[in-house]
């Protein structure tokens, strides 16, 4: 299969789970707004989901998929097992360990991530974010073992069962809300209970695809034995840094979550749909090139193939490029219809709209650079090389606080994002330097012909986007909540057409980018 095909097919299950994410985003904001409990549930949710990024998608997937690749490689298939037995019996075995302390300490951990709500007058919210914080703090063990089967599936060349389940918990967020809210005595309350049956939801159907290919793990109550594997105890150094460099993400999250709190009510949930918003096209385009690119890379570092090694991230990079260029312009300029005809229902108002809106305009400042990052930190991982990614992620949080500074004073919660899009592009910027010093990525050919050939069509697609943005009130038009839906629509189909017509014309063809797989 091509590395193309791969990603469109992640890229389009992928956009079945935004679609539904963002339906379960309309149907919070309607109902809930963007109010004092609705910030407790953001607080909540992004407990579980710190730590399952700090344990699961980032520091495992990077020290562990590497790894599995070359055991695949070099070992035979019992071997490969044995190694998932013990992996996936460290693994559950400490994260119910982290998971037992995450509930009984949730007061400090809520304190720890939204420190404003400990103010007097907030007190409802702070013991809402806490309820909600131990209901869903066992979603860490879901997703961590999700993980591990993503991993595994990933490595396989299954692509399509990760990229689909999250849309799993996304269904049983809006089944809560729309069916449970009337069984709690605080409606929000029902949001975290649909949180967790999502995740198990996931884990099973993953955990059903790995049986089907015969790599479910078999447990034991060996643990001994699985700890001292030296694999395994491979496995755990390699995670190390790899937490280390998630985690440096994570505090800066945890920083802004904690800046938002001691700002007006509303901002934590404001920057929640914005993010919400950024996922599109970085899940959409960094993460589907980051899921395929992991395991080809490894493979080709495997067989000593620098050649290819080089090729995937120069095929990368200009995907990235080619797509990531006109999304960030959309964003932009586009902002406004975007979060006006997605969220402007119920108790989320005109003032609710100006807000999110600027978050929007802000985060798409970095949006290149949180996709090139996608790209280029495993163009380490797959060398396992985690500790100079972890450097330059400790620089790029330091200079976004120093952002923060400058930034958050003057516009807010807008700051707040703008500081993460800034940091990211400096990210992306230092780690391709030193791929470039390292001599593991030199540019190919073209680049510069490349670009003037994009130039056009980009100004072609904003001049569209220019006049529609306007002629077009979009607040006006939430009177027609499906003519609004139908112009934006039809804004973006017509930009993107425009777009590609005239690459098209410019000289570019679908086979440019088809590239095989390592």
């Amino acid at each position: 299969m091509s590395l193309l095909r791969s990603v469109a097919t992640i890229s389009g299950l992928t956009m079945t789970s935004r679609i539904t994410g963002l339906i379960r985003d309309v149907l919070i904001a309607s109902a809930f707004g963007a109010g004092p409990l609705t910030d407790a549930f953001w607080v909540a949710f992004r407990i579980p989901n710190l730590l399952r990024r700090l344990f699961a998608e980032g520091a495992f997937s990077q020290a562990f998929v590497p790894i599995l690749g070359q055991t695949r490689a070099e070992g035979t298939l019992e071997i490969v097992r044995g190694l998932l037995d013990k992996v996936a019996l460290v693994l559950t075995a400490v994260l119910m360990i982290v998971t037992l302390l995450g509930i009984v300490a949730a007061p400090w951990v809520v304190t720890a991530m939204a420190s404003g709500m400990r103010a007097a007058s907030k007190q409802t919210e702070f013991q809402a974010a806490i309820d909600m914080t131990r209901l869903m703090f066992p979603y860490i063990i879901c997703m961590s073992l999700v993980a591990f089967a993503s991993a595994v599936l990933n490595t396989w060349n299954r692509f399509a069962v990760p990229a689909f389940t999250p849309v799993l918990l996304n269904v049983s967020v809006i089944g809560a809300c729309l069916f449970m809210t009337a069984w709690f005595h605080v409606p929000i309350y029902a949001l975290a209970v649909g949180v967790m049956i999502g995740g198990i939801l996931q884990l099973l159907v993953q955990w059903t695809a790995l049986a089907q290919l015969g790599l479910l793990p078999r447990y034991s109550f060996n643990l001994r034995k699985a700890w001292a594997d030296p694999t395994v105890k491979y496995i755990m150094r390699q995670m190390l840094p790899a937490i280390l460099g998630v985690s440096v993400a994570q505090v800066s999250l945890l920083i802004n979550t904690n800046i938002a709190t001691w700002l007006v009510s509303g901002s934590v949930t404001w920057l929640s749909f914005a993010d919400r918003l950024m996922e599109f096209p970085t899940s959409l385009l960094g993460v589907a090139l980051g899921t395929v690119l992991l395991p080809s890379l490894s493979a080709a570092h495997a067989k000593g193939d620098s050649a290819s090694y080089n090729i995937l991230l120069n095929w990368g990079l200009r995907l990235v490029v080619l797509l990531g260029v006109p999304a960030a312009i959309g964003m932009a300029m586009l902002a406004s219809g975007l979060v006006a005809t997605l969220f402007n229902y119920g108790a989320f108002n005109a003032y609710d709209v100006s807000q999110t809106k600027l978050a929007v305009t802000a985060y798409s400042v970095g949006l290149l650079g949180l996709l090139s990052v996608k790209i280029l930190a495993p163009g380490f991982y797959a060398k396992q090389d985690i500790r100079t990614p972890v450097k330059i992620a400790i620089f790029v949080l330091v200079l976004t606080q120093v952002f923060n500074v400058i930034f958050v004073p003057i516009y807010a919660h807008a700051g707040l994002a703008l500081s993460i899009g800034l940091g990211a592009t400096v990210n992306a910027l230092c780690l391709l330097v030193m791929l470039y010093r390292r001599k593991i990525y030199q540019p190919g050919p073209g680049w510069g012909k490349f670009a003037l050939r994009i130039i056009p069509a980009v100004v072609a697609f904003s001049a569209v986007l220019f006049v529609a943005q306007s002629r077009l009130d979009w607040i006006t038009l939430g009177a027609h909540a499906w003519a609004r839906a139908a112009w934006l629509g039809g804004v973006l189909l017509a930009a993107g057409t425009v777009y590609f017509v005239v690459l098209f014309l410019c000289g570019f063809r679908l086979h440019d980018f088809t590239r095989k797989a390592a």
